[in-house]
C-alpha cells in the first residue's frame, strides 16, 4: 500500500494544524538513524519534497539555533529519552498529538469520527512502510512492553526541547525519518 503527497500533507495539516506542531520527514543516511534525526532537528529538507508543519520556522529565536525549539543534544542523550513502540501505539499517540496535553480527549474537537481519524493516522503511516520502527519520549506504559496506554491518567515525558513541555513520535524506515512532535509552553 502506497500513499500520495496530496492525502499524507492534507491528514497531518487537518490533524496537526491547531497544536504548536513540528511534523516533517527526512533522508535516512546513516545506520544509526538518531544522526539523521538531528538533521531533521534541523530542518533537513523532505526526501520526497512533501510539505509538513513548523510552527517554529520563523521563529527569531531560530537565528540562534537552527534545531529551535529543540536543543541541539548528542545522539547518546537522545536515545536514552526515547522507547520503541508498536504500531497501534504509535497510532494512538499520533491522535493524542492533535492538541496539549498527549491524550486523546483532544479528539472531541474534531467533526470526524474517532475511525475516520484513525484512518488519517494510518495514511500517514504508509508513507514509511510496514517494516518502520516507532520511537517515542513519552512514558505512558501499557500491559506489554512496547504499548502506550492511553486509559491511564498518569504520563511522563523524557523533554528534548526548551518549551514547558515536548511529545512525539519518531518514524525510521529504511529510507525515511519522520518526527510528529508537539510543544506546550505554560
Amino acid at each position: 500500500m502506497s500513499v500520495d503527497q496530496t492525502s499524507w500533507q492534507a491528514a497531518v495539516r487537518h490533524l496537526y494544524e491547531d497544536a504548536y506542531p513540528y511534523d516533517a520527514t527526512g533522508p535516512r543516511r546513516h545506520e544509526n538513524w538518531l544522526l539523521d534525526i538531528l538533521a531533521l532537528m534541523a530542518r533537513a529538507p523532505d526526501p520526497r519534497g512533501w510539505t509538513g508543519l513548523d510552527d517554529a520556522a520563523q521563529n527569531p529565536e531560530r537565528e540562534a539555533s537552527l534545531t529551535y525549539p529543540f536543543v541541539a543534544h548528542p545522539p547518546e542523550y537522545i536515545a536514552r529519552r526515547l522507547q520503541e513502540i508498536d504500531r497501534d501505539s504509535a497510532e494512538n499517540l499520533l491522535l493524542a498529538l492533535t492538541d496539549d496535553g498527549c491524550t486523546l480527549s483532544s479528539l472531541s474537537r474534531f467533526a470526524e469520527s474517532e475511525a475516520e481519524l484513525r484512518a488519517m493516522t494510518r495514511t500517514i503511516l504508509t508513507r514509511y512502510g510496514d517494516s518502520a520502527s516507532f520511537h517515542t519520549n513519552v512514558n505512558k506504559p501499557g500491559h506489554m512492553n512496547g504499548t502506550l496506554d492511553f486509559t491511564s491518567s498518569g504520563w511522563a515525558y523524557s523533554p528534548l526541547s526548551v518549551c514547558s513541555e515536548d511529545y512525539g513520535l519518531i518514524v525510521v524506515s529504511d529510507t525515511e525519518v519522520g518526527m510528529f512532535w508537539n510543544f506546550a509552553d505554560y
